[in-house]
């Protein structure tokens, strides 16, 4: 993970070098904003499933979600029609905490690339404190947004809405359990395996906001679990929503 944001840091430092070299472009009188074509977007946000079971409950407020996406908006339509086509990349990580002290384990009457939900105590054993309890898919994203302004003079101010859509391959899932033993040691267990995970998601995006500022939300049009592989054979799928903004 460290890799992979050192990277995207290197890139968009060197992305404004070479805007700053080329061309000197006014800056946007709100916030001091660069008016540099592109832009590096971070959202902050909650994540919930849809369709799950009842003995799946999450913690809303420890259910979170950060995505970091850059994205080069084409216009299309014609100048001055108020439409681009947003094309990006990056990464999105989701964290789940579910109720009642649980997370994922391997099933083992079916074994790798599965899961099933049983109270951490029942594992790690009793007389146990838990202090954090997350299940993290990370993913790679291709997001692309139908993005219209209202300002068709100038994309970089006014008020503007976007539908889209965003397909993600997971590269790492895992969980992540903190607690302390009955002698008061606080330990960590990380566990890094798929979890009967689907390999790739796929969804349909909202965003409405400012240049700098905007709501989003994440619908998923697929399970998050493969057929038959995760905790009581679930067919929950992905809802994501917050609040982002645009560094440049």
């Amino acid at each position: 993970m460290k890799k992979i944001f050192s990277f995207l840091l290197a890139f968009t430092l060197f992305q404004g070098a070479f805007a700053q070299e080329t061309e000197k472009k006014p800056k946007n009188p709100i916030g001091g904003r660069p008016n540099i074509p592109s832009d590096l977007k971070f959202e902050f946000g909650f994540s919930q499933l849809n369709n799950r079971p009842a003995e799946m409950g999450v913690n809303f407020f420890a259910s979170r979600t950060f995505n970091a996406y850059y994205s080069y908006p084409i216009e299309i339509l014609g100048k001055g029609s108020g439409m681009t086509m947003d094309i990006g990349l990056g990464i999105g990580t989701d964290k789940y905490a579910f109720n009642d002290d649980q997370n994922l384990f391997m099933n083992e009457d079916l074994g790798p690339e599965s899961s099933e939900l049983l109270p951490i105590t029942d594992v790690l054993g009793d007389n146990i404190r838990i202090n954090k309890n997350v299940l993290a898919a990370n993913y790679f994203d291709l997001p692309i947004d139908f993005t219209y302004h209202l300002n068709k003079s100038n994309y970089s101010q006014g008020f503007r809405l976007s539908v889209g859509a965003k397909i993600g391959y997971l590269y790492n899932s895992h969980t992540k359990i903190r607690y302390e033993d009955s002698t008061g040691l606080k330990r960590q267990v990380k566990d890094s395996q798929n979890y009967g995970l689907e390999k790739f998601r796929y969804g349909i995006s909202v965003k409405a906001g400012s240049p700098g500022f905007y709501a989003w939300s994440y619908f998923g049009l697929n399970d998050l679990f493969q057929s038959g592989r995760g905790p009581f054979a679930n067919q929950a799928s992905q809802i994501n929503f917050g609040i982002a903004i645009n560094v440049f």
